[in-house]
């Protein structure tokens, strides 16, 4: 049954929805301790985009908006809808845990998150949270989390708030969508839908691996809709529920004068109540629901129908009880995994139980959280995980903080149980995370300087047989800096890691030991300009370290005219300098990229 259909086409109520890109002092977050808490409060190093630099940036897909976060790497097999892969902190691309308005998204069989199929132009808000995070959400964070927020009503919104964009750009790229919030009484409601048309260019080149490289363009065309519902029950009480559909068909090469084309479709919806027991003790129920999909519906090669659907229901039970010593969270949690596919899985099924309980406080210039998780996997048995961590305000321009937690990772169903390639004795992945921060602040100025050490035992191999190794080990800092002068705003981070497989002693696969990046914005009356340049260096594209990946340096621009109340026309160009790199080998990144997007969000009088 679809998610659709199961909900009866229920739309969600707005999860907090907030904004600003590093978290300003006072700023509320949710990812990082599960409830909503101040930015200045924090111990975890937490970074959020929002709406308006959503919009600002010129690249066009998650996962490349996720590349300008410090910390955060990418690999991508193309262009627009293409497989891609996040990297927080050097750890693997399923050590990253993607959270859409609180529900899980990925694939069970893959078991990393899919990033492909997830439409931009509907996300409010991204929190990314850096560190260890299995004490919180279980198995998946050993990296960190990513959580997006999509558009929906915001409290206290007028009435009918309606909203529209059209987009065009370099290799035939088009898009249009539309959309509109309120409130009706005790009603919130929200409704957004885009088309996109991407005619894309060649994913590969004559370097792709197994003969593949076809010139001719891969496009990507996709059809997306988000609806929210909410309902107010009385001051303390409210129902709200959530509706995401995306579907797309996205071009493949597979070897010369042949096309692959696979329908890939992601779903996913929630519905939940939540209220106050006490004065001090709020409480929430809530089930959801994430599915990907993907059907070859063309497959030149061997003409298979290559069916792989991954299903995750969830049900939520958690407690937010306010104490002296700050606010308990508590919950009980289940998870059920089911695998659909025309390749014969020995195992399609597995259920998660879990319970956790935390606590955040803060007195004076202390700041604490604490946090321990019980997981029981059918298929691997009990985890336990926790997380400590302490802050600490020197003066009121600088805070120190330090933290240690443990993660997990189960290996995913086709790293079990796929045919000629799987292995049944694999074993979860753990492991131990140790964060050092200080940060200056005053005025508009902000610089943060974090170094980690995050040790994984019985580390996964992506070899022609995935086996546990001993260990792996990934090391490293970052140090950012935002500021503002005036009309002008600044930012820059520098990210130095040596992730390693500590038994061969090998670099791990497409992450770069360097990377920086920097951004500088200005507004003056009704323009907006910027420009950004992002540094990546040198990685290798295999674990053995035989295939080299060179570095790049891009460079980015937008800028931005209001020429009427409600209207506003914008320039994006990507890869100014038209650079030619890959992430992957043998497949290509989009070239220099021009997008013109014209705008109409009426504004209150």
């Amino acid at each position: 049954m679809s998610i659709a259909a199961a909900l009866g086409g229920l739309a969600s109520v707005p999860t907090p929805a907030f904004a600003q890109d590093t978290p300003p002092l006072g700023e509320t977050v949710v990812t990082a301790t599960r409830t909503p808490t101040r930015a200045d409060e924090l111990v975890s190093d937490t970074v959020v985009i929002d709406r308006a630099q959503i919009e600002q940036q010129a690249n066009r897909t998650l996962s490349e908006i996720l590349q300008r976060v410090a910390g955060v790497q990418i690999n991508a097999n193309g262009g627009a809808g293409k497989a891609s892969g996040v990297f927080i902190r050097g750890a693997e691309a399923r050590h990253t845990l993607l959270l859409i308005d609180g529900v899980r998204h990925g694939s069970a069989t893959l078991g990393t998150p899919v990033w492909d199929n997830i439409p931009v132009e509907m996300i409010e808000r991204i929190e990314v949270v850096k560190g260890p995070a299995s004490a919180l959400y279980g198995s998946d964070g050993v990296g960190g989390v990513v959580q997006i927020f999509t558009r929906k009503a915001r409290p206290g919104e007028s009435v009918f708030n309606p909203r529209a964009s059209a987009t065009l750009g370099s290799e035939g790229y088009k898009q249009i969508s539309g959309g509109f919030s309120g409130a009706s009484g005790p009603f919130t409601y929200s409704l957004d839908a885009v088309r996109t048309i991407d005619k894309g260019f060649s994913s590969t080149n004559p370097r792709v691996p197994f003969g593949n490289f076809n010139p001719d363009r891969d496009p990507f065309l996709q059809s997306s809709l988000n609806a929210s519902l909410g309902y107010q029950i009385n001051p303390d009480w409210k129902i709200d529920s959530g509706l995401l559909y995306a579907e797309g068909t996205s071009h493949y090469d597979d070897g010369p004068n042949r096309d692959t084309r696979s329908r890939v479709r992601t779903e996913l919806a929630y519905i939940g109540v939540s209220g106050k027991l006490m004065s001090s003790w709020r409480t929430q129920l809530r089930y959801g629901r994430s599915q990907d999909d993907t059907r070859n519906i063309v497959a030149s090669t061997f003409n298979l129908p290559g069916l792989f659907e991954t299903t995750e229901d969830q049900y939520l039970w958690q407690n937010d009880i306010a104490t002296p010593l700050g606010t308990v969270v508590a919950g009980l949690e289940r998870r059920t995994q089911k695998v659909d596919s025309d390749t014969k899985y020995s195992v399609t099924r597995r259920d998660i139980d879990a319970a956790f309980v935390g606590l955040n406080g803060n007195a004076g210039d202390h700041t604490w959280q604490l946090n321990t998780r019980y997981d029981r996997n059918s298929q691997f048995g009990h985890h336990n995980t926790w997380f400590a961590g302490y802050g600490y305000r020197i003066t009121p321009n600088w805070r120190v903080n330090v933290s240690h937690g443990t993660s997990f990772v189960a290996p995913s169903f086709n790293q079990l149980y796929y045919p000629g390639f799987g292995n049944t004795a694999l074993q979860p992945e753990e492991g131990k995370n140790t964060d050092v921060g200080i940060t200056w602040s005053q005025g508009g100025h902000s610089v943060k300087l974090v170094r980690y050490d995050n040790k994984i035992r019985g580390f996964i191999t992506n070899t022609t047989r995935p086996e546990n190794v001993p260990r792996a080990r990934i090391e490293g800092w970052t140090l950012g800096y935002d500021g503002a002068f005036g009309p002008w705003t600044l930012r820059a981070s520098v990210d130095s890691l040596d992730p390693r497989n500590e038994g061969s002693g090998k670099q791990l696969a497409r992450r770069a030991k360097n990377q920086a990046s920097v951004g500088i914005d200005y507004a003056v009356g009704p323009w907006k300009f910027g420009a950004s340049a992002l540094h990546v260096g040198r990685r290798y594209d295999d674990s053995a370290n035989n295939i080299k990946l060179g570095n790049y340096t891009t460079v980015d621009l937008y800028g931005e005219y209001r020429f009427a109340q409600d209207w506003s026309l914008q320039a994006r160009l990507s890869n100014l300098n038209d650079v030619s790199y890959e992430t992957v080998s043998g497949y290509n990144q989009r070239g220099r990229a021009l997008y013109l997007t014209l705008r109409w969000h009426p504004k209150k009088s």
